[in-house]
């Protein structure tokens, strides 16, 4: 390949624009995902690319066929022969690339990507008697987007429950672990990025499990729906043609038969309304991941974590001594793209000019691209977690430099025994000052309490007064807590 010439330009240097086009590989990728994070995003490539949405777009007009053929009511062309049913069968089951850019060359003619896949499909179904019976009730009584609405339905369901949960789920699994190993290290607490009331490192880790948890159940709670109602979602051209048939019941059991929820009233498109609630549900997620992420970033920085080293990787161009938490910071850049993504989609899908306009086809066509995003920060932050290695004697030496931290048990026991200015006293000792252990104990000794508190208050330190952190992260570690019923055990 000719390098392109480089050209004068002021001060500067800019390439000149010249008639050659860059090979399509992942350096010339404009996203990142499908360019310097291809590998990783190769798993979820299948289910969320354009060839993904053609693939679900034929699985829905095949099944769509099969369904009207079998039901009585539609005597026209059915029942099929297990012949043809397997041969349906097989145009989805072994829809690949091939045909995916197959629909793709129809397209450029047609500039109508729902009526390529049609063309496919009755492309198929040419040449044969039996086949060419069914080739009139390919697409019957649909507009584009009821095959659109029930492709981007299976999308979302099957990314949730094959990528998007799993992924959580085993980052949750990894801070259970952690949350359990060290449920007892105390750690200094710093409210306002101040010295403040010791809890463990497990009850902090715990706290993101138990966020994390409750809006995984929150995004498992919406319900996936699809509708198949015609051009305006009044069953216009169903009820022309077949005047007898009971439409709404009949489009209820093919979406059901999907294994989604089925959208009564609509326009020509599905409200979008539960989309919305997904990229909702997914936006918040994302941001109790990214607030874990700042959280440990900064623990790494004061040293409460060392990261373990992997000796191929060079942290700093210049500074040899570097291991940057590069993970975390990964992980932080693609959740806010994640999220500026999915909160269009949440304010922008359910918004749309009268019966129909096109402004959200181009949007969800973004779909994968902010799931993608999330994605790959979820992989990010695996691999942070994964090379954490608590420093249980640097938080130890924090907490022996801040004694001060007792004044809250000190001030709050003399209180119990009627001590009028107790929150004063303390002040007075504490308040921007650091003190000892000794000093603290000095000043215990001299309370008017009973002499079991005071006994009780001098063995205390910021490593003992932890209240019931510990137990409570070990709560939260225990294994076998409550589970979505699609998760997979293993994972």
């Amino acid at each position: 390949m000719r390098f392109p010439q480089l050209t004068d330009y002021r001060d500067g240097l800019i390439f000149s624009a010249g008639s050659e086009s860059m090979d399509a590989s992942s350096l010339t990728a404009i996203s990142p995902l499908d360019g310097r994070y291809a590998r990783t995003c190769d798993p979820f490539r299948k289910l969320f690319s354009e060839y993904g949405l053609i693939r679900l777009r034929t699985f829905t007009e095949v099944r769509w066929v099969q369904f009207l053929a079998d039901r009585p009511e539609i005597d026209d062309f059915g029942p099929l022969s297990p012949v043809v049913n397997d041969y349906l069968n097989k145009l989805t089951d072994e829809f690949g690339q091939r045909e995916a850019r197959q629909v793709k060359e129809i397209e450029a003619t047609t500039h109508h990507d729902v009526k390529a896949v049609e063309y496919l499909i009755a492309d198929r179904l040419d040449g044969d008697a039996d086949l060419n019976r069914i080739r009139p009730f390919v697409h019957f009584a649909c507009t584009s987007e009821d095959i659109n609405n029930i492709a981007y339905a299976l999308m979302l369901r099957d990314g949730r429950d094959q990528f998007i949960r799993p992924a959580l789920r085993r980052i949750i699994e990894r801070l259970r672990s952690l949350a359990g190993a060290e449920a007892n290290q105390p750690m200094l607490s710093r409210t306002h990025g101040q010295s403040a009331s010791p809890t463990t490192l497990g009850k902090e880790l715990a706290n993101v499990i138990a966020r994390l948890e409750r809006q995984l159940a929150q995004l498992n709670a919406v319900s996936p729906l699809a509708k198949i109602n015609g051009a305006v979602g009044n069953f216009n051209a169903h009820v022309v043609a077949y005047p007898e048939v009971d439409w709404p019941a009949l489009s209820r059991a093919f979406i059901e038969s999907l294994g989604l929820v089925w959208s009564e009233y609509t326009t020509q498109i599905e409200p979008h309304d539960w989309i919305a609630e997904y990229c909702d549900a997914l936006a918040r997620i994302n941001t109790i991941l990214l607030d874990l992420c700042r959280d440990l970033w900064s623990y790494i920085s004061i040293g409460y974590f060392r990261q373990r080293r992997i000796a191929s990787e060079v942290g700093s161009s210049t500074m040899p001594h570097k291991v940057n938490p590069i993970d975390f910071e990964n992980a932080e850049g693609n959740l806010g793209i994640a999220n500026a993504l999915l909160r269009h989609f949440s304010e922008k899908l359910p918004v749309s000019r009268w019966q129909r306009d096109l402004t959200d086809s181009t949007v969800l066509r973004n779909l994968g691209v902010g799931i993608g995003h999330g994605l790959l920060a979820c992989d990010s932050l695996q691999k942070g977690l994964d090379k954490l290695q608590p420093d249980a004697e640097r938080m130890n030496a924090d907490l022996a430099r801040n004694v001060e931290v007792l004044g809250e048990a000190v001030q709050t026991v003399m209180r119990r025994y009627g001590a009028q200015d107790a929150y004063e006293q303390l002040k007075e000792l504490t308040c921007g000052e650091k003190i000892t252990q000794a000093a603290m104990i000095e000043f215990i000794n001299g309370l008017n309490i009973p002499a079991d508190a005071r006994a009780r208050l001098a063995a205390l330190t910021p490593a003992t007064y932890i209240g019931l952190a510990a137990e409570l992260a070990q709560r939260a570690a225990k294994p076998g807590r409550p589970r979505h019923p699609n998760d997979d055990p293993g994972a």
